[in-house]
């Protein structure tokens, strides 16, 4: 059997598959078994955000895995690489939140964030905003509003309440003293790159404040320079309580954290929460020396200058292809195409793939584009040259007229 073959026949099919076989890759592109060039506008739904197999990471991962890869007793015992990790976010994270506690996924940590919501308030309500999607476990998929992933395992978690997305009056409706806590994308990405309005946000704010709920931020997608601002909290001078990290956080290996205000942390007791690989000393390394140089390199602002250029050319192809464009949204490089009701998703990345190019097909008919954070105006434009030929090929073929909405 050849590698597709295996997969298909030993693996649990849980989610649909493009015919493409990854051989390597290298910064923006990939490769295939034939050796074809494909170039990379998904980053792996975000985590490599340095792209593939940048040297900072592979340097580092042959330097610590010599030393050692888990430490005995796991989080019983101490690790340099942890620490260092812990220094490194130190350096970005929004003033006032200084503890943390490591992962493997977002998931992962949302799930130990709105879990110790629950016991450090004694309150059990929790508040998420429709559309939003917090991860695939009970308890975040019972936070994820308008998932067609949570519906699959009704019922939710009882005391879950949503919110539609920038209506401050429902918002306010919804927060009580019996809340434990609000979680939030401030960019939602699995709900179509879709952002919060400032006065959406100055309202969850001053509703958290009034009734002592705790405002969890989740970060896993728009975290380490996405949205042109090393955490999305950034642009609106936010400090949650608890912030949720991962994806880019260590530019491809499995890692999270969850971070949270020094009060809200002492109210957290031994045994609350824990973990066989979390802060491992191996992916710690990576996470560090990923952090350090994002922080180093400036990537946030080079993220925002191309981000101009990047929404002006979508803007151009919506202009160009209005029957099969409705919609460009997004900032920085977190990017969305919401195709027409006539086009079906699937559909549109097979043929971006049939030119060369991988984008991320989502539901209610989104296309994702999230490249690597390094990727260079020329590599972007020849982006853009490779959807302009996939949208004119719909468009010639006819095939758009009798798509149906994904």
């Amino acid at each position: 059997m050849n590698v597709q073959e295996v997969e298909d026949y030993y693996g649990l099919s849980v989610c649909q598959r493009q015919a493409l076989v990854v051989e390597r890759g290298q910064g923006v592109w990939v490769w295939d078994q034939d050796g074809r060039q494909i170039l990379d506008f998904t980053s792996g739904w975000g985590v490599t955000c340095l792209g593939h197999s940048h040297p900072v990471m592979v340097s580092t991962i042959a330097e610590q895995s010599v030393k050692v890869m888990q430490n005995p007793n796991s989080g019983f015992t101490y690790s340099p690489a942890r620490a260092a990790l812990m220094q490194e976010l130190a350096k970005v994270l929004p003033e006032g939140l200084s503890k943390m506690w490591f992962a493997n996924s977002g998931a992962e940590a949302n799930d130990a964030a709105l879990k110790l919501a629950r016991k450090v308030t004694g309150r059990q309500a929790i508040v998420s905003i429709g559309g939003a999607f917090h991860g695939r476990t009970l308890a975040t998929l019972s936070a994820s509003g308008g998932s067609a992933n949570a519906a699959r395992y009704l019922p939710r978690l009882p005391d879950h309440r949503f919110a539609e997305i920038n209506n401050s009056e429902e918002l306010e409706q919804l927060i009580d003293g019996s809340v434990a806590a609000v979680i939030v994308e401030l960019v939602q990405g699995e709900g179509g790159v879709r952002s919060l309005t400032a006065d959406y946000i100055n309202t969850l704010q001053q509703k958290c404040k009034q009734h002592g709920c705790l405002l969890i931020v989740d970060e896993v997608q728009t975290g380490f320079c996405r949205t042109g601002h090393f955490f999305a909290c950034d642009r609106f001078a936010l400090t949650p309580d608890m912030m949720t990290l991962g994806k880019g956080i260590a530019g491809g290996l499995p890692f999270a954290a969850l971070v949270m205000r020094p009060g809200v942390a002492a109210r957290v007791q031994l045994g609350d929460h824990g973990g066989t690989y979390c802060g491992n000393p191996l992916v710690s390394a990576v996470a560090a020396a990923v952090v350090k140089y994002l922080r180093e390199e400036q990537v946030s602002r080079r993220v925002a200058t191309l981000s101009e250029r990047a929404l002006a050319d979508l803007k151009r192809l919506k202009q160009q292809y209005p029957d099969l464009i409705q919609e460009v949204r997004g900032e920085g490089l977190l990017l969305a195409l919401q195709l027409t009701a006539s086009m079906d998703v699937w559909a549109f990345s097979e043929q971006c793939l049939d030119q060369g190019l991988l984008v991320t097909p989502t539901r209610n008919g989104v296309v994702r584009l999230i490249p690597s954070l390094l990727i260079t105006a020329d590599e972007w434009q020849q982006g853009v040259g490779l959807l302009e030929l996939a949208l004119g090929n719909l468009w010639a073929q006819g095939q758009w007229a009798s798509m149906r909405s994904a």
